[in-house]
């Protein structure tokens, strides 16, 4: 039979018989995988070393005839130590490894262990704010998704203008013009095209102002994901 390999992270882990267990991985070449790991818990496992969570690892595996395959090896390439090492990080981990696991399918794009991958290296670098992470995480959602707001003209198509204030509209997915009561402006706006233009969250760590930017477009974008999934 035919053995693959490629990188994967452990989105998930079942204990199944005496010694085994199912593996849920994502990768970039396969997507979503379903591997059994046998005899991963017995203590001499050579496995057990390459299947640990917060980790990116090189595996090989052959598909199976139905939807579980099987883990033949596994080499660790980097644990992300310093999530582990904080309970708050630790579980926003959990939550966007079990979020991402929600709203992908088994042929999901590369895009989505990339998002992961970065995920844990945020999470790693204790510099960069637990709620600048997750709300980086949702707004990259919104963009892999495809339902990313209009963020260059209003609802009526005029251009955003850098002296107005605005409101925005959910159902139609663009700003509207609120000179009086509008909680948007410029900055926010800019914030979120960078944000949605791919950039890391350690790039957006280091914008001015960003702990408030966050904080203020943070249950905007929360709500869009909520739509798009």
């Amino acid at each position: 039979m035919n053995q693959l390999v490629t990188t994967a992270i452990i989105l998930g882990r079942t204990d199944y018989g005496e010694a085994d267990r199912i593996l849920s991985l994502l990768t970039p070449q396969y997507g979503k995988l379903t591997l059994m790991a046998k005899g991963v818990r017995r203590v001499k496992s050579k496995l057990a070393g390459g299947i640990e969570l917060f980790s990116v690892s090189e595996i090989t595996f052959i598909k199976g005839r139905g939807e579980v395959g099987t883990l033949v090896s596994t080499r660790l390439v980097k644990h992300y130590e310093h999530i582990v090492s904080a309970l708050d990080r630790t579980m926003l981990g959990y939550e966007l490894i079990k979020r991402l696991h929600k709203v992908t399918e088994d042929e999901t794009e590369s895009e989505y262990f990339d998002l992961l991958h970065y995920a844990f290296e945020s999470l790693d670098d204790t510099t960069i704010p637990l709620e600048l992470i997750q709300f980086w995480f949702n707004a990259q959602l919104l963009r892999l998704s495809g339902h990313t707001p209009n963020l260059q003209t209003d609802e009526q198509g005029n251009k955003l203008s850098a002296d107005m204030k605005y409101e925005f509209n959910f159902e139609h997915m663009s700003f509207v013009p609120s000179p009086e009561l509008g909680q948007y402006g410029a900055a926010h706006i800019k914030f979120l095209r960078l944000v949605l233009a791919g950039n890391s969250a350690q790039v957006l760590s280091h914008v001015q102002g960003s702990r408030q930017l966050v904080e203020d477009i943070q249950p905007m974008v929360t709500h869009l994901t909520q739509l798009a999934y």
